[in-house]
C-alpha cells in the first residue's frame, strides 16, 4: 500500500491546485488553511489511493454546503468531526476512509480534520475533481438508484451568534440534499457534511480518482511560479491542464445574490461576460458561447496570480480569465448527468445542456 502523509507543503499545494480546480468556488483557500492546520495540529493525515483499499471498504464523502460569500458564514475544524459522529450515532457504520466531495481552496481538505482525529485515511477519489454548485452533483450518480437512503449529517453557524445547528437526514438523495441546504441557510451561509456512504468499489467506478494528487501536483507548479507573477502562474497552469488564455484585464461590472445557500451572478472582463452559481456556469462575448459548465472557467489576480473566487472578485481587480475544456479534468459520475446541468439553468438564466450535447 502507498501512503502519502500529508504535510504544511503539500497541504498548501492541494489547497492552491484545489483552488483553480474550484473553478470559481469550492471555498477559500484561508478556510482551507484553517482546516489544513486543524488536521496537522490533530495529528496526522494519510492519503491513500483507491487501489490500496479493500473494495468492500465503507467511505464516506467530506462536504462543506452553502454560499462563501454570506456575511455569517462559519465553519469550524470540529464541525467536520462532530458531523461523522452524528452518522455513527444514526446507525452508520464506522468509515475506513473519507473522501472530499470536490476540489476547491477549502472542499478539497473536507475530511481531513477527522481523518486525523481519527485515524483514518483520505482516499485520493473525489467524487468530483473540479468544484460544483450541488450536493447532488457530487454524489456520482447516486441519485440515479431509487433504492439508495442517502445518509447526511450537517453541522455549522457561529455559537457565539447563537446560529449553530446540526442535523441528519435520511431519504431520497435529493430531499436530503434539500434539507441540508436549508441548513446551511438557517446557521448563517454555511455548514459541514459528511453525507453518503459508499463502498471503495462504487467510488473507484463512479469517482474522481487520482483528483486529490493531480491538485497537489498542480499547485506546486503554481508555487514554483510565483515568483514571476499572474502571467508566469497561469503558463503553468495551462502546461500543467492545458486550456486556453481569454483575456486579462480589470472586472468592470460584478453582480452577486445570496439566496438560499447559494451565491448566483455575473462577472464581466472586458467585451467578456460569465455567469456563476458558486462555480463560474458559462463564458461569453457578444453572446457567442465560449466555455460551458463542467469547463474549467477561472480567474487569477493578475499581478499575484493567486486562484481569485466568485465571492472574492471585485470590480476594477485586475484579473487572468482563462478556460480548460472538461475534457481535461478528472470529473466525477455527476458531471455527465445531463438532468443535473438542466438545474443550472433557471439560476443564470442560459442554455446550458445543449451546449454539453
Amino acid at each position: 500500500m502507498t501512503i502519502r502523509k500529508i504535510t504544511k507543503e503539500t497541504g498548501e499545494a492541494a489547497i492552491l491546485g484545489g483552488a483553480v480546480l474550484g473553478g470559481g468556488g469550492g471555498g477559500s483557500m484561508d478556510k482551507g488553511r484553517m482546516n489544513v492546520l486543524g488536521a496537522l495540529e490533530a495529528g496526522e493525515v494519510t492519503l491513500v489511493d483507491i487501489d490500496d483499499v479493500s473494495p468492500d471498504t465503507v467511505l464516506v464523502t467530506g462536504s462543506a454546503v452553502g454560499a462563501p460569500a454570506a456575511k455569517e458564514a462559519s465553519v469550524e475544524p470540529r464541525d467536520y468531526v462532530r458531523v461523522v459522529e452524528i452518522l455513527m450515532e444514526n446507525g452508520c457504520p464506522k468509515p475506513g476512509g473519507f473522501i472530499p466531495n470536490e476540489c476547491g481552496g477549502s472542499s478539497i481538505t473536507n475530511g481531513w480534520v477527522p481523518s486525523a482525529l481519527m485515524g483514518i485515511p483520505v482516499i485520493d477519489a473525489l467524487c468530483n475533481g473540479r468544484a460544483h454548485p450541488t450536493g447532488v452533483m457530487g454524489s456520482m450518480g447516486l441519485h440515479r438508484d431509487p433504492s439508495y437512503v442517502s445518509r447526511q449529517a450537517a453541522a455549522g453557524g457561529s455559537r457565539e451568534k447563537g446560529l449553530y445547528i446540526e442535523m441528519h437526514a435520511a431519504g431520497r438523495l435529493e430531499s436530503a440534499s434539500s434539507l441540508v441546504r436549508s441548513a446551511a441557510e438557517k446557521s448563517g451561509g454555511l455548514v459541514a457534511v459528511a453525507r453518503n456512504p459508499v463502498t471503495a468499489d462504487f467510488t473507484k467506478k463512479n469517482g474522481a480518482c487520482g483528483a486529490l494528487q493531480q491538485a497537489i501536483d498542480l499547485g506546486m507548479k503554481m508555487k514554483q511560479a510565483m515568483g514571476g507573477g499572474g502571467s508566469a502562474v497561469l503558463e503553468a497552469v495551462l502546461g500543467f491542464l492545458g486550456g486556453d488564455h481569454i483575456v486579462t484585464g480589470r472586472v468592470s461590472a460584478r453582480e452577486i445574490l445570496t439566496r438560499g445557500g447559494f451565491d448566483s451572478g455575473s462577472i464581466a472582463v472586458g467585451d467578456f461576460e460569465t455567469t456563476f452559481w458558486n462555480e463560474y456556469m458559462t463564458l461569453e462575448r457578444d453572446g457567442k458561447r465560449i466555455a460551458t459548465f463542467p469547463d474549467l472557467i477561472m480567474t487569477l489576480d493578475a499581478g499575484t496570480g493567486m486562484p481569485v473566487t466568485t465571492a472574492e472578485v471585485s470590480e476594477g481587480q485586475e484579473v487572468i480569465l482563462f478556460v480548460v475544456p472538461s475534457e481535461c479534468l478528472i470529473l466525477g459520475e455527476g458531471m455527465r448527468c445531463m438532468e443535473l446541468l438542466e438545474t443550472v439553468e433557471p439560476v443564470v438564466g442560459k442554455k446550458i445542456v445543449e451546449y454539453r450535447k
